[in-house]
């Protein structure tokens, strides 16, 4: 089974930038879908952003013109770049991977992001 780890978070001041990277331990090439969402204390996991077959984006419209997804292939790696930073951004953010539309979704254990002064 493949294995997901999420890093990059931490504290960071609204405006600011945060790079999130989401580590596999087997390639990510051709994957059905790359994701990435968010969790709060108390509410359900939302979705922020993803890849569809390597190549079509799709954003919350939350994050829309702030945040960036990619992904790198040699590094079988893939990053949330997240610019001007909101406290509402502020939550832990989990990453997944689907190999093909019908495979089992696979979820990293989380990176929390705060967004405070």
């Amino acid at each position: 089974q493949v294995q997901l780890v999420e890093s990059g978070g931490g504290l960071v001041q609204p405006g600011g930038s945060l790079r999130l990277s989401c580590a596999a331990s087997g390639s990510i090439f051709s994957l059905y879908a790359m994701r990435w969402y968010r969790q709060t204390p108390g509410s359900q996991r939302e979705f922020v952003a993803k890849i569809i077959s390597g190549s079509s984006t799709y954003y919350a419209e939350s994050v829309k013109g702030r945040f960036t997804i990619s992904s790198d292939n040699a590094k079988n790696t893939m990053y949330l770049q997240m610019n001007s930073l909101k406290p509402e951004d502020t939550a832990v953010y989990y990453c997944n991977i689907q190999r093909t539309s019908a495979s089992t979704v696979v979820w990293g254990q989380g990176t929390r992001v705060t967004v405070a002064s």
